[in-house]
């Protein structure tokens, strides 16, 4: 995984990754496979910083660097101290100042062969910004397309279980994609975490391989994609996915059952309906959710919401739909692969190690 993260290719050439930034920078998003060892907590750092600005920078610096020293030398009797001796580690903060250049003399001084990323964080973040404006441009995809219920996400793991290419965006933001898609155990990662993920998932794929996705629209939840991934697969293959409306409602009481466990939850999430739908309507279906009539309440949201706005989006988006090839899919069925193997079967010969060609090209 190091070496796919060229211009950082380099990276490679070394043992750990080594990420000192506090615990709060690093959830934002760090270099794939880095751990995190901070030489500042996140209270400490703010402290350094409120001292930079009220005190001085002399005293805020003095204190600094003694945190940073008492923290690595923690560090050296815990996380380090079984490191081999020709261990070699790449360290990095946010801008490859300080923190960063702090444990790295330290870690020579013993005789490890450390090194300090160049311009820190700043540099990977700024390669990966540069990759996402290039890199989706490198496959072709086949675009998974139909309405709420179809199981457009169970088929996308069948076929990677299948042996296909998958591009799962909806894995990587955490994040159904709709008004009712949030994940119940899970929170989404940051923007910058998620671009990240993408560039790993990226980098995976074989350019000579066609790459299966889900249409999404331009945000999952709180989630952007970049245009050069939106731009590339709105335009190419498509595969409209279809079921019968039971066997969509079967499947969302499944898929969606948490959220019947909040009740109050679930008819808050109801509430930007409104203006979309009259008001009568949508307190219809918050009705609907205290009677726990979960099987109408789901053919109303499907028949009257989201059938209408997926025809709406698809048609606007889509440049390829007229000839989508149209695949029935069952989506509460137990053989999920046996179905993705016939959906791959119906594709052009070699869809599965060929180079698709896109009409539009």
């Amino acid at each position: 995984m190091k070496s796919l993260l060229a211009p950082l290719a380099e990276i490679a050439r070394f043992d750990e990754i080594v990420d000192v930034r506090t615990p709060l920078e690093f959830a934002e998003d760090h270099i794939p496979g880095a751990i995190n060892v901070p030489v500042l907590s996140n209270e400490e750092r703010v402290i350094v910083g409120t001292m930079y600005k009220q005190v001085s920078p002399y005293e805020a610096t003095r204190h600094g660097a003694a945190l940073v020293m008492r923290n690595i030398a923690q560090h050296l009797d815990t996380t380090f101290a079984d490191r081999p001796r020709n261990w070699r580690p790449l360290i990095y903060c946010w801008r490859g100042g300080k923190r960063s250049g702090s444990m790295t003399t330290m870690f020579n001084m013993i005789g490890w062969q450390a090194r300090q990323l160049d311009g820190g964080y700043k540099t990977y973040r700024r390669s990966v910004v540069e990759k996402l404006a290039a890199w989706p441009q490198r496959f072709d995809y086949i675009a998974l397309i139909g309405h709420t219920g179809t199981g457009k996400t169970r088929l996308l793991h069948a076929l990677r279980d299948a042996g296909a290419q998958v591009l799962e965006l909806e894995g990587l933001a955490c994040h159904r994609g709709s008004l009712l898609g949030a994940w119940p155990d899970r929170p989404q990662p940051s923007q910058k975490a998620f671009d990240s993920a993408l560039i790993v998932a990226l980098a995976q794929f074989d350019p000579a391989r066609p790459v299966f996705v889900e249409a999404e629209s331009r945000r999952i939840g709180a989630i952007t994609l970049p245009d050069a991934l939106l731009e590339r697969f709105r335009r190419g293959t498509c595969v409209e996915i279809r079921a019968a409306l039971d066997e969509r409602v079967a499947f969302l009481l499944e898929d969606y059952a948490h959220l019947f466990d909040d009740p109050a939850r679930f008819k808050r999430q109801l509430d930007p309906l409104i203006g979309l739908h009259s008001r009568e309507q949508v307190m219809r279906w918050q009705q609907l959710i205290d009677e726990n009539a979960r099987s109408e309440l789901f053919y109303e949201l499907l028949e009257r919401h989201y059938d209408p706005a997926y025809q709406r989006s698809c048609r606007q988006h889509f440049s390829q739909l007229a000839h989508a090839r149209q695949f029935t899919f069952r989506p509460t069925a137990a053989d999920p692969v046996n179905q993705a193997q016939a959906l791959l079967a119906q594709l052009p010969a070699g869809v599965d190690e060929a180079r698709i060609v896109h009409a539009s090209t």
